[in-house]
Parts: C-alpha cells; structure tokens; sequence
C-alpha cells in the first residue's frame, strides 16, 4: 500500500497525486516486491529445514523407541533370516510413516490440504496406520502335544489348499493378508494328514493340486478359481509354504489297484501300503480291548454300559462275525449298531445298565427288519411249493446246504440236489451248466467228481457212465464248490443204489482224491436247514454234515445249541467221502484190498459193481 506524508493512501486518493509522484511509488513498488519475494523464499527455505530437523527428531526418537521392541523379538529368532529381515522392514516402514501416528487432525486427513469433497456413502475411511502391522495367526499348533494329525469330511478345494476371503468395497471385492485362512494341508503341515481315497477322487482337481503339492514339496493359497468370477478382485500372491507331511489314504483294495494301474504318479508318491485285517486272534488281550472299546463308545454316545454278560454276548457276536470261534472281527461299525440299539432298549425300558437280554432283542431286531426273503422261502418249503424232503431215505437225492445274501444279510436254505446214472460216455452232466445257470466255480466242482470217480473205479476197466446232476427248483443259477461233497454222495448213491438218510442236510467241498475240504457260512446254513426240521418237527434224527475243519467256525444262535446237547438236532462232521458216505446211508464205504477188491456189499463195491455192468453194455454196443 503507497504511503504518503505518514497516511496510508487508498486508491482513488493515490489516483489524484501527481504523475511524478505516482512514477516514483511505481519504481518502488517493484523493489519492494523483490525483496518480498526474496523473504518469502528464504522463509520456505527455513520451513522446510525445520521440517527436516523435526522429521529427523522424530525418526530418531522413534527408532529408539521402535528399537527397543524390535530388537527383543529379533533376539528371540537369530537363526532366522526371513524372520529378521521382516522385523527390519517393520521397523523402516514405521519410522518413514510416523508422521501417521501422530495425534494430528492434518495427519488424521492424509494431507495438510482441504480435503475435496466426496458424494455422501462414499466417505474415505480414516487410516489406521496400526493395522498395517497385525499378525495374522495362520496356523496355531501351540496346544499340540507332537505333530498334528489333521482328518476333515469336507473335501472342498479351499478347505484343503486354504483361500483368501474378500469384502466388498464400493462395488469392488478387496483384500488383505488378515483374510488368508488355512486349509487341512497347512493345518497338518510338519504332520499327518487322512483322507477318504473315494471322496478326495471324487473331486480331481484337489487330487490333481495334492500330488502337485506334494511333488514340489511346498503350499500356496491359490485363489484362480475365485478370479474367474465376474467381480473386479483386488487380490493377493502368498508366498508358497514349506511342505513337509505325510498323507495317508484310506479306501479299499479297487481303489488302489486302479490307481496304480492308471496314475503314474501313485506309485511314486505313495510308496506304503497297509492293509487292515477283518479280524484279530481271540486272545485275552484282544478281548479286554474290545471290551474298552464298548465302555468308550457308551461314554461317547452317552448310553448305558453293559454289564459283564452283555460284554460276553458282545464278544460271542464279535467271533461269529469274524466267522471263526478262534478270531474277533474288528467291524467296529457293525458292533457298534448293535451296543447303539440295545443302549435305545435298555433306556426305553428304565434300565440304567445294558443286559445280555437287551443284546439278544438288538440282534434278532436286526435280523427280523431284513428278513423278508428268508420268511418267504421258508413259507415255500412249508407249503411244499419247494419240494424239501427232511424225512426217509432216497436214492441219489441228497439236501444240500446253500447261502444266500441279500445287501449285508445272509440266511442258509436246503436245496434238493438229485443225481441219475444210465449207460453211455457222456460224463457227469451238469444240468445248471448247460442252461447257464452255473458259475465257473461250482462247474469246476462237478467235473473234479469225474476225477474221483475215475481214480477210484476205472482203474482197469472204461469208465463208461453218464449221469446228471440237478439243483432243483433252483433257477437264479448257483456258483461255489461248497456242493460238491454234496453232489458226489448223491452219485455214489445213484450208482450202488443206497438210499440216503433224507434228515440230514450237507455241505462241503470236495478235491480228486476225496478230501473233504472247508466251506463258508457254515453258521448260516446250519440254522437255516434248523428252522426248517423246527418247522415240521424235529423228532432226533435230523442233523448236519459239514467239513471237520469247520468246527472252529462254529457259532451258532443257543436254539441250535440247545437242540444238539438235547440230542434233537445233530451236527456230524466228515474229513473224507468214505466218513460222509457211511454217516448219510449207514452202509460201510468199503476199502480195496491187497488183490484190488472192495468187500461185497459196500457203497463202493455196488458202485463198482454198477460201472462194471455199464462199461460191459457199452462194449457190447
């Protein structure tokens, strides 16, 4: 402002001055401005030193104070650098930015300059600059004792490889490192991880991504299937993890034979297999753990226990299971419905413990609920609709013992087999064989009888026999050698004409020199051809003929137990089919002498007597 005689002028009042005058102010107008100009340059010069010492203090006193955290942490991992060289970063990152930390509003804005203005629902969030530095506890293993074993049921891509999770801000999907989660591979890192073989395959690309991670021996969050969404992400890049576990699949043997037939890489990255037994040796030992095993899952499942009867009982059912009285299965599901349902009977009925009793009504509820086909069939016998004679003698008919299984329940049923012998060199006909009713197992039964009776009576002269062999009323077809002992008795009957006792029932397997050899489902087809004899009447003659190493598999229902020592029901058991033969017809099997002879009368001799006269037809024609 021109100043003139000591009053400061306005403009109107400068306007009215002299031109001379007004040439001077303007002349010194421009030196003032100068140096103006030059204060104000030397003013910012000082401001910005200024910052600079109070940016320096600052940084000074916060490093001594950062420092001292620091290096604590870092004086509890010297030996790791990555860990170090990350606390060094932190500790730069902070003191460049302290400025943020300062309880200062321009700070506070971001800037020192007014803030522009922002359309309402869109405010800028204020920093907190703190967060920056927040530890994101990936995976936590401090209340581990040992290395972690990992198990899950749901087999998803990120709950196995881990995923970053996203929010929504202003219409785009953000992250950050806090949002990283671990997966079941993380989690079990440094241990053991199971999975199901069949549901991890059900998903290939986890499987694929599994033995990619196990190859290249390290783990990265991988979120490319997220990126495919529509969605604009702001995502992330994790550095890969150290991977260092062992994996342990758990299927059956189809599974790891087709991928070791199919996956190349199978072979090389699981090089152990091991195989669980179906059952266990019936020790002491063995039965008092599969007695805490019952007393843990009551006290899992909250039912009541079982006293030391219902722990017999279980025990008893165990080796059934397992099909042998020496062996215990260890099908804990199958025993564990049973202890599950007999814990629902006895807390229905207000009792605090479980009984034998309760056991029992849980075992024979099971077997009522699946039963229909097996009360079917014996409607059938009972109603004469399947002709099964349990009574008299006959010659070459003989009941055969047969199983049958529907789904996870088996039941045993008598089956008439019928035998007839005529002239002529066809062989022994296996009837089931010609319509295709017959499996390759029991058509390699049939035609090992022609070995036997080869070896046995066509030593000097032809065998020249045509017989047929029937499983009657049987037209689902029939598959097994358990009926071959069975067919040969009846061909023996057929050729010496000996009737054969129809109230005893036969299975078992035969081999070319007459070895009677073990079978399956003994138990089962004891107690069916049982309920049958009960049905019409057991009068003391009925009984059984099985293989005398079967006697170890028996276990059998205390009905059945119940009829043997009452001598109502009889169990017999044969090694060979001289033993077998002499027991179902009551007529020495008869054993060549020194000069090649059977004794007369024998099964064998009017068998061989029988082949003599065949072989002389067939001559003459």
């Amino acid at each position: 402002m021109p100043i003139y005689e000591g009053k400061t002028l306005e403009e109107e009042e400068f306007n009215k001055l002299d031109d001379a005058i007004k040439q001077q102010f303007e002349e010194k107008s421009n030196i003032v401005q100068e140096q103006i100009m030059s204060t104000i340059s030397e003013i910012k010069l000082i401001e910005k030193e200024a910052d600079k010492k109070i940016q320096e203090w600052q940084s000074n006193i916060s490093l001594l104070t950062v420092n001292v955290h620091i290096n604590y942490i870092k004086s509890k991992y010297k030996r790791n650098k990555k860990i170090s060289q990350f606390l060094d970063n932190i500790k730069k990152d902070i003191v460049k930015n302290v400025s943020l930390f300062l309880d200062n509003p321009n700070h506070a804005q971001g800037d020192s300059q007014t803030p522009q203005p922002i359309m309402p629902g869109m405010q800028r969030p204020q920093p907190k600059p703190w967060l920056n530095y927040r530890v994101n506890l990936f995976v936590d293993n401090s209340k581990l004792e040992g290395a972690p074993v990992i198990m899950d049921s749901n087999y998803s891509f990120q709950n196995i490889f881990g995923k970053l999770e996203y929010e929504n801000y202003m219409g785009t999907l953000r992250t950050d490192y806090t949002m990283l989660k671990a997966g079941l591979l993380q989690k079990a890192n440094g241990g053991y991880i199971i999975f199901q073989a069949e549901d991890l395959l059900t998903n290939p690309i986890c499987y694929e991504n599994l033995k990619r991670a196990l190859r290249i021996k390290e783990i990265s969050v991988d979120n490319s299937l997220e990126q495919r969404q529509a969605m604009v992400m702001v995502s992330l890049k994790p550095e890969p993890i150290p991977l260092d576990l062992k994996v342990i699949l758990i299927g059956n043997s189809n599974i790891y034979h087709t991928l070791l037939s199919m996956d190349p890489d199978f072979r090389k990255l699981f090089k152990i297999k091991v195989e669980f037994a179906d059952d266990a040796p019936r020790t002491d030992e063995n039965i008092l753990k599969l007695a805490r095993f019952f007393h843990g899952f009551c006290e899992k499942e909250g039912l009541p226990h079982l006293d030391k009867n219902a722990v017999a009982r279980m025990i008893e059912y165990a080796s059934r299971l397992a099909n042998d009285k020496t062996k215990l299965s260890t099908k804990f599901n199958d025993l564990s419905q049973i202890i599950t349902e007999a814990g629902t009977w006895a807390t229905l009925s207000h009792s605090k413990i479980v009984t034998e009793d309760f056991i029992n009504k849980a075992i024979d509820e099971k077997v009522q609920r699946v039963k229909k086909y097996d009360d079917r069939y014996s409607e059938m016998i009972k109603d004469n609709t399947l002709l099964i004679s349990t009574s008299g003698f006959e010659v070459g008919q003989i009941n055969g013992l047969t199983i049958m299984s529907i789904g996870d329940y088996s039941f045993g049923k008598p089956a008439k087999i019928t035998v007839n012998t005529f002239t002529g060199k066809s062989g022994i006909i296996n009837i089931e064989r010609e319509v295709e009713l017959s499996g390759s197992t029991h058509s390699k039964g049939v035609l090992i009888l022609s070995g036997y009776i080869g070896e046995l009576f066509a030593q000097d002269i032809p065998l020249s026999l045509s017989a047929s062999i029937c499983f009657e009323q049987l037209y689902n077809g029939v598959d097994g050698d358990s009926a071959s002992s069975t067919e040969l008795y009846a061909l023996l009957s057929s050729l010496s004409g000996v009737p054969i006792n129809q109230a005893i029932a036969v299975t078992g397997s035969v081999n070319q020199k007459g070895e009677i050899q073990p079978i399956g489902g003994v138990n089962e087809k004891i107690e069916g051809f049982f309920q049958v004899c009960k049905m019409r009447g057991l009068d003391g003659n009925h009984g059984v003929l099985i293989p005398v190493q079967n006697v170890k598999n028996l276990n059998l229902t205390d009905e059945v137990v119940e009829a043997v020592k009452s001598g109502m029901f009889h169990i017999y058991t044969a090694s060979t089919i001289e033993e077998g033969i002499e027991i179902l017809t009551g007529v020495p099997a008869g054993k060549k002498d020194k000069s090649g002879n059977f004794p007369a009368g024998t099964i064998n001799y009017l068998a061989y007597e029988k082949l003599k006269k065949y072989a002389s037809v067939s001559k003459k024609g």
